[in-house]
C-alpha cells in the first residue's frame, strides 16, 4: 500500500470512529506500529489530525477530509451521477458549479460532451471551485467565469465577500451543487458556513437547482444549510438509494434522477 493511500485509509477510519490507536490502525492496514506512530506523526504536522497519547483524534468537531483524500470514495457512483447531470445541461447555457468531488466529475463530463466542442461559447461556467476553473480553462470553447474570494484549502473554493460581489452581478440558468448531506426536512448543507453562504447565493442567482448526491449523503443533516429542499429542482444520486428516502424526495416536489 501507497503512503496516500494508507493516509487516505486512515483519515477515513478517523472519520467513521472519531479516535484510532496505534495498534488498531496497525492491524487494520496491515503495516507496523512504526509505520502507523510515523504517518500519524507526520499527520498531524499538517494539521489533518490532533496526536493523542497512544494513537490520534480527529482534528475538530466539523473535520472534514480534503478534497484530494475524498476523490476515490464512491467514485463510480459519482461518475455516472456527473454523466447524468450533464446531459441535463443545454448548450449555451450558463452553468453554476460549486467545488467537491461530485461537481469536478460533472466539470469532466461536460468537456467532453461532443455537441459542446464547439460555439461562442459553447458553454459558461461559473464557479468559485479553483480546481474546476483549472480543468476547464483548457476548452478555448468555454467562457469561465472564476468568483473572488479566499481560497479553502480543503475543498480548493473560494469564499467569502469577495466572492459575493461578483456572483451579485449576474445570472445563471442552472446552479450544480455538490453538498455534504440532503434531506427533505432540513435541505441541502455544508459542513463549512463560509463554503454554504456561497453556495447558497450561486443557487439563488440559478433559473433551476440539481443536486449531484451520492446514495451515502441522503436523508442526512450537516452544520451548514446551502437551501431547503423546495429550492431544489432535481436530485441526481446512484441506484443504491434507499427507495423510501427517493419517494419523500419525489412528493416534496423534487425530480429524482437515478444513474
Amino acid at each position: 500500500m501507497s503512503r496516500d493511500a494508507r493516509w487516505k485509509a486512515l483519515l477515513e477510519l478517523l472519520v467513521e470512529r472519531g479516535r484510532l490507536d496505534v495498534e488498531e490502525a496497525a492491524a487494520d492496514l496491515d503495516v507496523s506500529a512504526a509505520t502507523i506512530r510515523r504517518d500519524f506523526d507526520q499527520l498531524a504536522e499538517q494539521q489533518m489530525l490532533v496526536r493523542t497519547r497512544g494513537g490520534a483524534v480527529v482534528h475538530g468537531v466539523s473535520y472534514e477530509l480534503p478534497l484530494r483524500y475524498k476523490t476515490a470514495r464512491h467514485a463510480s457512483e459519482k461518475q455516472r451521477i456527473a454523466k447524468a447531470v450533464a446531459d441535463l445541461v443545454a448548450p449555451g447555457e450558463a452553468v453554476g458549479l460549486t467545488g467537491g468531488t461530485t461537481t469536478t466529475e460533472v466539470a469532466r463530463a461536460l468537456a467532453v460532451r461532443s455537441d459542446l466542442s464547439s460555439g461562442s461559447p459553447a458553454l459558461t461556467v461559473v464557479t468559485n471551485a479553483l480546481n474546476i476553473a483549472n480543468e476547464l480553462a483548457v476548452r478555448p470553447q468555454f467562457k469561465i467565469v472564476v468568483t473572488g474570494g479566499v481560497a479553502r484549502a480543503q475543498s480548493y473554493e473560494l469564499i467569502g465577500p469577495l466572492a459575493d460581489g461578483v456572483l451579485g452581478q449576474i445570472t445563471i440558468d442552472v446552479a450544480v451543487l455538490g453538498v455534504v448531506s440532503f434531506d427533505v426536512a432540513h435541505g441541502a448543507a455544508a459542513h463549512d458556513e463560509a463554503e454554504a453562504a456561497i453556495n447558497r447565493l450561486l443557487c439563488e442567482r440559478a433559473e433551476r437547482v440539481i443536486v449531484a448526491a451520492d446514495s451515502s449523503k441522503l436523508g442526512r443533516r450537516a452544520f451548514a444549510r446551502i437551501c431547503p429542499a423546495d429550492a431544489v429542482d432535481t436530485l441526481v444520486t446512484d441506484t443504491a438509494a434507499d427507495p423510501e428516502t427517493v419517494q419523500r424526495f419525489e412528493e416534496a416536489g423534487i425530480r429524482v434522477i437515478t444513474a
